[in-house]
This record gives C-alpha cells, sequence and structure tokens, in this order.
C-alpha cells in the first residue's frame, strides 16, 4: 500500500522575516520532524508548490536544508509564489520534463504519482501570474502520462486547483483552463484522486466524477468565509499535511494538524 505524506503552501522567508507573525522555518521543521519521527515509512513526501513566499534565493537556500532533513524520499513541483528559474538553481537535482517545467511522473505497485508545474509565468506579471495555467506542451505531457499508466490508477498533484473551491477570491485565481484540463483527465479515465494546495484550507469533494483533497498549509491559513475578494487575508491556525494511502479498494485521505495531535490518548 503506497503512502503519501503531502505538503503545500510552505511560503518560507528570509532568517528574521515572519508571515503575520508566523516564523515558516519554525513551522516547517516541526512538520519534518513530525513526519520523521510517524512517517518515516512513507513511500515519498510530496510538495505541491507556493515553496517561498518571494521567489527570494535565499529563502529557497533555507527551504532545502530543511527538505533535506526528511527521511522519505522528495518530489517537488511549484506555485504561484515560485519562480521557475530562480528555483532550479538552488534546487538543481529537482526533475523536470523535456520542456524545462517542474513535474515528474513516479510508479508504484499500485499506482502512478504525476506532480504537475502549473505556475502561470513568465512573464512573472502580478496579479495575472497568480493563477494556474496548464499550456499545450503541459497538458500534451499529462496526456501522455495517463495514455501510458496501463493498469495503474492515477493520482495527480498540482498546485493550483482544476475548479472552484467556494472562496470566491481564491477561484479567480484557480487553474483558468480547467474545462482542457479536465478533457484529458476525463478521456483516458484513470485519475483516482486530485490533490491541491493553494487555497490554505482543508477542503475535499468531487469534481467531474473525480475525488478531489486540498490542503492547508504549514503557515497561515485563509480566513473561512467564502465571500471575501481579498486573496491576501490570512489566519494563524494550527499547521497541517496531508496523507494519502492506496487501499485494494481504493485511497484514503488524511489531513494531519501536527502541531496540537496527541498521540497519547485519555480513556474518559
Amino acid at each position: 500500500m503506497t503512502k503519501l505524506v503531502i505538503f503545500t503552501d510552505l511560503h518560507m522567508v528570509p532568517e528574521g522575516k515572519t508571515i503575520i507573525g508566523i516564523d515558516p522555518f519554525q513551522r516547517l521543521s516541526a512538520g519534518i520532524a513530525h513526519v520523521n519521527r510517524y512517517h518515516a515509512d512513507a513511500d515519498r513526501v510530496i510538495v505541491t508548490g507556493d515553496l517561498t513566499h518571494r521567489a527570494d534565493s535565499a529563502s529557497y537556500r533555507r527551504l532545502k536544508g530543511l527538505l533535506d532533513e526528511l527521511v522519505p524520499p522528495l518530489a517537488i513541483t511549484i506555485g504561484n509564489h515560485d519562480r521557475r528559474d530562480t528555483f532550479l538553481q538552488i534546487f538543481s537535482n529537482a526533475v523536470t520534463d523535456e520542456d524545462g517545467f517542474v513535474q515528474q511522473v513516479i510508479d508504484f505497485p499500485d499506482c502512478r504519482v504525476v506532480l504537475l508545474d502549473t505556475l502561470f509565468a513568465p512573464p512573472y506579471d502580478y496579479p495575472r501570474s497568480h493563477a494556474g495555467f496548464l499550456c499545450a506542451r503541459r497538458l500534451a505531457w499529462l496526456d501522455r502520462q495517463l495514455e501510458t499508466a496501463g493498469d495503474l490508477p492515477v493520482l495527480l498533484f498540482m498546485h493550483h486547483p482544476p475548479h472552484a473551491t467556494g472562496f470566491s477570491g481564491m477561484d479567480m485565481i484557480r487553474l483558468t483552463n480547467e474545462v482542457e484540463f479536465y478533457d484529458v483527465v476525463k478521456r483516458r479515465g484513470n485519475v483516482l484522486h486530485i490533490f491541491a494546495g493553494h487555497v490554505h484550507r482543508t477542503i475535499s469533494g468531487s469534481s467531474r466524477g473525480i475525488g478531489f483533497s486540498v490542503f492547508k498549509s504549514p503557515v497561515h491559513q485563509q480566513p473561512m468565509p467564502f465571500d471575501t475578494p481579498d486573496t491576501s487575508l490570512s489566519v494563524d491556525e494550527p499547521a497541517a499535511y496531508g496523507i494519502a494511502v492506496m487501499t485494494d479498494t481504493g485511497i484514503l485521505v488524511h489531513t494531519e494538524d501536527y502541531e496540537i495531535a496527541v498521540r497519547e490518548a485519555v480513556v474518559a
């Protein structure tokens, strides 16, 4: 049974900086220690983008030092707060496709994992590039990975959700070409589940008949009101990561609020 740990929206900052008073380095460090202690048997730790807050080299270097502490192997892609070129300068061993996009395919005995690069840049034209996009080359690459999956069910990992999640501001900067994306996904009929980040909330459901999960950040979270158009609003809620486990009948998806998790239960 393949076991995957999922982090998203790490938003690393240079030393001495914080986000709404929260230290992303400390939060992620605690998360990595938690994974190493309780989930060292994971087949992969997958990180789905927004690796840094400002896409600066210093933050990428700090992040790499932390991620190098992981016991399970790492698979990584990028999000709208990242710069592809700067990321690849620091993460020089990161896997890319033949066109230089930060995406990869990993086969396990019971599933195929596909990481997608949904960064809508260059040019880095904010706020336009905060939305997600999969160009024709990336969609063609995805189609090939789905076509060659054989009998393996496919798990897709991407930063931007490919459909609305109910948060009006964040939905304006979701994957912009969701129709084309789902045309490719539905054509093959072998995608079991879609994982995303970007929204900084725990969200699950289905779209076009395919299940999806969105996870919270280790750092700041999206406030709960659905109708706010401001995508910069943040609240301090417990840090989290996701856990996905393949089973004989499908997939189980959990969320671990590791800052407040208690392992030694008390009998009532």
